[in-house]
């Protein structure tokens, strides 16, 4: 059949190649010039399943407090009139129980897992590249305080059978031998070797091009203006370039899918938490990281992309505002520059940001909706790149009437209707 997908990062070109592999006629459409240009540009590079946590936790709304008053703090709230910015926050802090974190984390590491094991069949069966590396992922902590917080995580890793190490200061360093200057600073880590890094902007450029080879149609510089109904079904999509019609569609547009969705009367708790970061060239490889170092502290992940340093990080909520400010920057250049101080060069920095679709509950929408053609493969949060390879192959799955390989039942919009 003819499947129309709404949107051209990482989420969307994922879907478009797993359903243009199964034989069904793909058309892509995005208002930018190409593949991954806006979220996926740019982030911090990680693929960590082990790393798949709620931001909604037992302790985050001290913590928040905290945050806010601290120099390089991670999280930045800027007021603004919106309702749907608060109500985003109050459904978030909702989630803050021990229960919920554990069932949203269970459910983020199921879907991140399989992610990656899709990623690995992907890379094997087409030899993509994109400056990927499988060494793993460590998370550091400056305090005693980091290292025993760390418990619950830990129980859930246990639980759902994800590999990973509990360090001290020595065996940080042995992992990432560039932290040895700075071994006063660590107070011990939690090291998940089964992750992986990539440039996830490379790679979805990369992926557009091997869907193009199976018969994909991007239809870039697009303005989507809306989406047509009738008695229950989609009957097309509005663009600037006229309607485009088809027989299934896929809302893939991040931050934006609610704009999209809710004259349909299809309310998502998606909202953007802007993100920031710095790429710099490395140089001395010796003093760079290895794979992802995350700062546990600063809530900041340094992560090594052949010879560049992604450093990505803050939390910022403020609505769809793209101003490039001074604060965050310094706070990635401070992690960065107090970790890996001869590693990168900073003044020879670049600075990005981009805006994550959040869920409250960290999990992503993926799924049907209450139009028989329509689905959602959207609000991946911070682990867009983490959950993209298995959130296309679950929608593919679907709409070539397979059952997909986990369970999805919980990642549907249907778990808001209570």
């Amino acid at each position: 059949m003819k499947v129309i997908v709404l949107g051209s990062g990482v989420i969307g070109v994922t879907t478009a190649y797993f359903l243009a592999r199964d034989g069904h006629e793909v058309v892509v459409i995005d208002r930018q010039d190409g593949a991954g240009l806006e979220t996926s540009f740019a982030n911090a590079g990680e693929i960590s399943p082990g790393y798949s946590a709620p931001w909604a936790a037992p302790g985050v709304p001290l913590k928040a407090i905290k945050w806010l008053a601290m120099k390089h703090g991670p999280l930045v709230i800027r007021p603004n009139p919106d309702p749907r910015m608060w109500l985003w926050i109050l459904q978030m802090l909702r989630n803050c129980t021990a229960a919920r974190y554990a069932l949203n984390k269970g459910r983020m590491v199921r879907l991140a897992e399989y992610s990656r094991d899709v990623l690995k069949a992907l890379r094997a069966e087409t030899g993509i590249a994109y400056d990927e590396r499988q060494q793993g992922t460590l998370q550091l902590f400056r305090t005693q305080a980091q290292v025993d917080g760390a418990a619950a995580d830990i129980a859930v890793l246990r639980d759902s059978g994800v590999p990973f190490e509990v360090l001290d200061a020595a065996g940080c360093v042995a992992a990432e031998p560039g932290l040895g200057p700075r071994r006063d600073r660590i107070a011990g880590g939690l090291r998940l070797p089964g992750d992986e890094t990539g440039d996830c902007h490379l790679f979805t450029q990369r992926l557009a091009g091997l869907a193009a080879g199976l018969g994909v149609t991007f239809m870039n510089r697009t303005l989507i203006e809306a989406i047509t109904t009738a008695a229950g079904r989609v009957t097309g999509v509005r663009t600037s370039a006229g309607t485009i019609t088809g027989d299934a569609y896929v809302v893939a547009l991040g931050s934006y899918s609610p704009f999209l969705l809710r004259p349909l009367g299809i309310s998502i708790p998606v909202y953007p938490v802007k993100g920031y970061s710095l790429t710099l060239p490395v140089t001395d490889a010796a003093a760079a990281p290895v794979s992802t170092v995350m700062d546990e502290t600063y809530k900041v992940a340094i992560t090594r992309l052949g010879d560049r340093i992604r450093v990505g990080g803050t939390a910022e909520l403020g609505g769809f505002d793209m101003t490039l400010r001074a604060g965050p920057r310094a706070t990635l250049a401070h992690s960065v520059g107090d970790l890996f101080p001869h590693g990168g060069d900073l003044n020879a920095a670049t600075f990005w940001t981009g805006l994550r679709p959040m869920t409250p509950d960290g999990t992503p929408v993926i799924g049907p909706t209450r139009y028989a053609n329509l689905h959602l493969n959207t609000g991946h949060g911070t682990l867009g790149w983490t959950m993209a390879c298995g959130s296309g192959r679950i929608l593919a799955d679907m709409l070539s009437a397979r059952r997909p390989e986990i369970d999805t039942g919980d990642l549907a919009m249907s778990r808001y209707a209570a």
